[in-house]
């Protein structure tokens, strides 16, 4: 049977030292904002073009059925997926809200 040894952590030596940075409280929500923003943009383009899709086909342009109920069952999905985040970091603020300290 092989037999397994470990070594002590304060005899590891990183190769390199690991670089950290610290956000400042600015930084961190002019990153939130950004991510937020970007989120909502690619939810709204999904929007956008099931609208056009649907409007092809009502217009009797050629295109395939198939891909317009795909394009809308994309926009509807993603829609539900930030609906429910928004729902979730709505309740998580509101129980970091009655968190007594």
């Amino acid at each position: 049977m092989n037999k397994v040894t470990f070594m002590p952590v304060h005899s590891l030596k990183p190769a390199e030292k690991a670089k950290t940075h610290t956000h400042t409280s600015y930084e961190a929500q002019q990153s939130f904002s950004s991510v937020l923003k970007q989120s909502i943009e690619k939810i709204n383009e999904a929007q956008i073009q099931s609208d056009v899709m649907t409007e092809k086909l009502a217009r009797g342009e050629n295109i395939d059925l198939h891909q317009v109920m795909i394009t809308s069952q994309k926009a509807s999905i993603t829609m539900q997926a930030a609906l429910e985040v928004r729902n979730k970091v709505i309740e998580a603020y509101q129980e970091a809200m009655r968190m007594q300290v």
